[in-house]
């Protein structure tokens, strides 16, 4: 039973990181990156900004406590002028404690300077960064832009070949059964005109039928050519007849001429 349960959570989360794959848009994650980039440079520079007023506070505490020391050394020394020494030790009591405030504050000082100037350093570094980032960011968005149009229009041409392909399909079985259409009226032509089959209109005629019209289309050109040549034999024999009975003592009666009757 556990072994189906980790078998389904790894399904499970093959499933999720194939459907957040396809959900995820790099040029989105692109810009997320350079957002949180600017913000953290956005703190390192507040960062900068802390150290440098730090620093600024205590040059303005330094100058004050080296005022005062000075005027705690200028009041010792009227004391001492005036005779009273007590004055003069107490002026100066006072001024040896500001002069170890002075030198504590600018150990700090040094210290806050140090730190400005690397956190300076870094916030310089991370903006070369940034703007590095920046640079590869948009031409890594370009070029996954220009790759997607590119996918896009090679899916375009894939679709339309597949079409295609089902059009030639299409076409070379319309031109199939167009050839077999054409070679069955042929065949049904040739076996109309041998006979095999009857011509339900009547109009066809079987072989036998056919040679028997033939002949007998020429028996009657042949019988009307015998008549013509007759008609013609028979009028050049009646004309040297009537020229001679002409010049005897009577003349003979025309014989008819014999007729071939069509048969």
């Amino acid at each position: 039973m556990s072994g189906v349960m980790k078998r389904m959570g790894m399904i499970f989360r093959a499933k999720a990181n194939k459907a957040l794959d396809r959900a995820e848009d790099p040029r989105e994650t692109l810009d997320y990156s350079y957002q949180k980039q600017l913000e953290l440079l956005q703190k390192v520079r507040r960062g900068v900004a802390d150290v440098a007023t730090s620093r600024k506070r205590l040059e303005l505490q330094l100058n004050q406590l080296q005022s005062q020391s000075t005027k705690l050394e200028d009041q010792g020394r009227k004391a001492l002028a005036l005779g009273r020494e007590d004055l003069a030790r107490e002026a100066l009591s006072r001024r040896a404690a500001l002069q170890q405030q002075v030198t504590d504050l600018e150990t700090q000082h040094q210290t806050l300077q140090g730190e400005e100037e690397k956190l300076t350093l870094a916030a310089q570094r991370l903006q070369a960064k940034v703007d590095a980032f920046r640079t590869k960011k948009e031409t890594i968005k370009a070029t996954y832009t220009a790759a997607q149009a590119q996918t896009r229009i090679g899916e375009a041409f894939s679709g339309i070949s597949e079409e295609m392909g089902d059009v030639g399909l299409a076409i070379q079985r319309a031109e199939d059964k167009t050839a077999q259409l054409q070679a069955r009226a042929g065949a049904i032509d040739e076996l109309l005109a041998s006979g095999a089959l009857d011509d339900p209109s009547g109009m066809a005629k079987d072989d036998i039928q056919a040679e028997l019209d033939r002949l007998s289309g020429g028996t009657d050109v042949e019988l009307e050519l015998q008549r013509m040549k007759a008609e013609l034999a028979g009028g050049s024999a009646t004309q040297p007849q009537a020229i001679e009975g002409g010049t005897g003592q009577g003349q003979s009666q025309p014989q008819d001429t014999p007729r071939f009757d069509k048969q």
